[in-house]
């Protein structure tokens, strides 16, 4: 981060309250590549007293300004920093490299003694493994990562075939990959207090459905993944089915007993 630029928390987490007073608030760390904005029509689909958070990363949005990430602890810790006073009863969620994220994130919180209530893995190797399907953006130029990009999903067509917008959003969809690819959580006996749920798509081709259960490493307890149908952007396939399950895993985190007071 560019130390003549520091952001305002509000740019670095988005707060979307519903139209209720909020038992819950909800976290959502967006994919390599990803930005708030591509995570904020959730807002729709959640109960009226869940509060949605969302992460935004340096070099994009309002942050575009920023130096680019070059590590989990770039993008993670300054939204750590940015969680509003009032955030209550916390679920963190990542998708994709935003499990990551969300794994650092949760960290944190845990260390200085605010453990979420939850955390949901979306698409995600667990962070004690390394990349088994690495994009390698070092290698490609522009022409063959927009390839490699749309290949994956998650990013609009119209934006990567927009050469003035595919010049605003490459750079950091590079940063981001290159994390991505490095990421490896090397703490020794590393454990979250809290629970951990895993989803995934049936057809995911970059995380497969028998990675998934490997969260249990990190989690202190089996993990059962919840198996929705669709590839690696599963959810915005059918993203009133993704809620079905959602909403009642985040109604189950509120109702256990807290990790911490």
């Amino acid at each position: 981060m560019s130390a003549s630029f520091t952001p305002a928390p509000e740019d670095v987490v988005w707060d979307l309250p519903g139209d209720a007073p909020h038992r819950l608030s909800l976290l959502v760390l967006p994919h390599a590549g990803g930005n708030a904005h591509a995570y904020s029509a959730w807002r729709e689909h959640l109960p009226a007293d869940v509060r949605l958070l969302i992460g935004q990363y340096p070099g994009r949005g309002a942050r575009y300004c920023e130096d680019l990430p070059a590590s989990v602890d770039d993008l993670a810790l300054p939204v750590v920093d940015a969680l509003p006073a009032d955030v209550g009863a916390l679920v963190v969620l990542g998708h994709s490299m935003g499990s990551l994220v969300a794994f650092e994130v949760t960290r944190a919180l845990q260390a200085a003694g605010r453990t979420p209530l939850g955390l949901v893995a979306s698409a995600c190797r667990a962070p004690v493994l390394p990349n088994q399907a690495p994009v390698h953006p070092e290698r490609f130029d522009d022409e063959e990562l927009v390839a490699a990009i749309k290949e994956r999903g998650g990013t609009d067509d119209g934006i990567l075939d927009d050469p003035e917008l595919r010049e605003i959003v490459l750079p950091s969809i590079r940063a981001d990959f290159a994390i991505d690819d490095a990421y490896r959580c090397t703490a020794p006996d590393v454990r979250l207090d809290c629970p951990v749920a895993v989803l995934g798509g049936d057809a995911d081709p970059i995380v497969p459905v028998e990675l998934l259960d490997g969260w249990a490493l990190v989690a202190g307890h089996a993990v059962v993944p919840e198996v929705l149908p669709g590839d690696h952007f599963y959810f915005q396939q059918d993203l009133a089915g993704f809620f079905a399950r959602l909403n009642p895993l985040l109604r189950s985190f509120a109702a256990a007993p807290a990790a911490t007071a």
